[in-house]
């Protein structure tokens, strides 16, 4: 920004502290916001489906079978050189980058993040990465919502919400499901839905809508007419559902975790993308309907084209014989996820929306084709209204946001006649599933950590806390072999702390020394060169390890022992100390600027 820009900037500044109220400018900001992130979504899209035609031309289809197996290596080979030449920077993980930078860099994310989904995202995707766009869009529209609060000095507190405002644009722009995309933004970043909030949730939304209906139409990504009401018949057909919903999010969940874990252990980003690459290929290859986001076949399963996907293999084997017809279904579930962390293994930009979208469509139409099929029930249901009721199910169980697979099935549906079923599947998938996978797949890593933003303000609270600003350093050191007179000498008279650490060569923490601990002696001279500190000195009530420790659990520590000072170790050597009223202290502060 030139010199005269930013006199002119801050001139503006000054003009809107005068003209417009804090509570006006963020009603602006968030119309602002969700114009911005309905136009990243926008064009995240059109990127995504510029380079698919362009890959698709004559050329591709002679060499169909091929298709399938190079272009998606070939992708994730353009994203790492884009990573590392144009970029030059991490590239977060949509989501959960985003949670992570609402608890602990206080709602912060880089520039680079407005703009690197948008070269990454749509190669990933376009060359047929087995991911969805919706997390990158997301992300992308949380990191210009983050940076237009710091642009105009705005708190953390708004910050926070400014970041809730545009997920909710963003996926309010690419579901054209406004009320959903408030829920959304609600469940996931575990934003608070008070009045305040909820109109700058609402202005962004609706803007973002508008943008899309803009610049794309009336065009959707579901298409989907409800053809078949529901029956009170049908009621426990979706209890078994919902049931049926759990369990495959159960498995999502765990291959995910489990993959990603293996992945980690790689430590070259090359020999990632070329066992990532090379898996996910062959994957493909040999079931082409995992190329890409997937929502063709979502489509065709809600229409109850299932052929087309049938059809799509690479030995152009076609059948209608129902079971064989299943099986291939239910290999689409179980390689959904495979193909989607391969990806994300692989080093590929994208978000695991629509993966989830994918396998709970199947999963709905599989279980109604089973139960059609089988010689046990007479009878028979939607296939349609399964498929799409199933997708609740999935988003219920491995995003862990029942109230937002209810209300975008339910706007996607154009209604509420399918209210019911959505309500009772997305409630058992959930139930079963939090019981067995505590955290949702965005939230997983955080909460291992001790970094997930919950609901729960207290926690909260502690999260947002900067630790490292709460130890204290400038303690004199004392060695066991140290005689009192030079303790009362270096340590008493020069230091006005009443306790002291007490350490070896190596800096290894041995044990505390206090005032009270010499109080008695401290004035007889006679034992200045007899009485050493290694016979005075005692253990620490308890210890904070710097690298594990949350300030939940210190504080926990701290109620345990009764102390107000506790000694704190990093990679096991002495660090510092923590007092209980610097961190009570630093709570309320904190305190205060979150619920202000």
């Amino acid at each position: 920004m030139s010199t005269r820009s930013k006199i002119l900037f801050r001139k503006f500044l000054k003009w809107r502290y005068q003209n417009i109220s804090n509570k006006q400018f963020i009603r602006i900001a968030s119309a602002v916001i969700g114009l911005l992130a309905g136009l990243g979504a926008v064009l995240l899209k059109n990127l995504t489906h510029l380079i698919q035609e362009l890959l698709e031309g004559e050329f591709i289809k002679d060499i169909h079978g091929a298709f399938y197996f190079i272009f998606p290596i070939l992708g994730l080979l353009i994203v790492l050189l884009s990573k590392k030449f144009i970029i030059r920077k991490k590239v977060g993980h949509g989501i959960p980058s985003t949670l992570f930078a609402i608890s602990k860099l206080k709602g912060i994310l880089p520039r680079h993040q407005m703009w690197a989904s948008l070269i990454t995202a749509p190669i990933t995707v376009g060359f047929g990465g087995s991911v969805g766009l919706e997390g990158p869009t997301v992300a992308t529209g949380a990191a210009l919502g983050s940076n237009f609060a710091r642009l105009f000095h705005l708190n953390q507190t708004t910050r926070t919400l400014l970041i809730g405002a545009a997920a909710a644009g963003a996926m309010a722009s690419i579901f054209k499901a406004p009320i959903a995309a408030i829920v959304f933004a609600v469940e996931i970043f575990s934003l608070e839905l008070t009045l305040a909030s909820m109109i700058p949730l609402l202005l962004a939304s609706i803007t973002a809508v508008l943008t899309s209906y803009f610049f794309l139409g009336d065009d959707v990504l579901l298409h989907f007419n409800l053809e078949d009401k529901f029956v009170l018949s049908d009621v426990s057909f979706y209890v078994f559902l919902g049931v049926a919903s759990a369990l495959a999010s159960i498995y999502f969940s765990k291959v995910y975790f489990n993959i990603g874990a293996f992945f980690k252990k790689i430590k070259s980003p090359y020999h990632k993308l070329l066992i990532g690459g090379s898996l996910l290929g062959i994957i493909v290859y040999f079931i082409p309907p995992l190329f890409g986001e997937g929502f063709t076949t979502i489509n065709s399963i809600l229409r109850g084209n299932v052929q087309s996907v049938i059809s799509n293999n690479v030995f152009n084997y076609t059948t209608e014989n129902s079971s064989i017809i299943i099986l291939f279904l239910i290999g689409l579930i179980l390689f959904k996820i495979v193909a989607s962390s391969f990806t994300f293994g692989a080093g590929g930009v994208g978000g695991v929306f629509a993966p989830t979208l994918f396998t709970g469509s199947i999963t709905g139409y599989v279980f109604a084709l089973i139960v059609n099929s089988s010689n046990l029930f007479s009878h028979q249901l939607s296939l349609t209204n399964f498929a799409m009721v199933g997708m609740a199910g999935l988003m219920a169980g491995i995003l862990q946001a029942p109230l937002t697979a209810i209300f975008l099935i339910a706007e996607i549906t154009g209604g509420y006649e399918l209210f019911i079923p959505l309500m009772i599947v997305s409630l058992i998938s959930f139930i079963i599933t939090k019981k067995y996978i505590p955290h949702n797949i965005y939230a997983h890593d955080l909460a291992e950590r001790g970094q997930l933003i919950t609901h729960d303000k207290d926690k909260n609270v502690l999260m947002m806390l900067d630790l490292d600003k709460l130890i204290e350093t400038d303690f004199v050191l004392l060695y066991p072999e140290m005689t009192l007179g030079e303790v009362v000498k270096n340590a008493v008279g020069k230091s006005p702390r009443n306790h002291f650490p007490v350490v070896n060569e190596e800096n290894e923490f041995l044990g505390i020394l206090t005032i009270n601990d010499i109080r008695s002696i401290m004035f007889n001279q006679e034992l200045y060169d007899t009485v050493n500190v290694e016979s005075l000195m005692h253990a620490g009530s308890d210890i904070i390890y710097y690298e594990k420790d949350s300030a939940e659990e210190i504080l926990n520590k701290f109620k345990r022992c009764g102390a107000w000072n506790l000694v704190v170790l990093k990679d096991g050597k002495y660090f510092g100390f923590m007092s209980k009223s610097r961190l009570l202290t630093a709570y309320r502060r904190k305190l205060i600027n979150v619920t202000a």
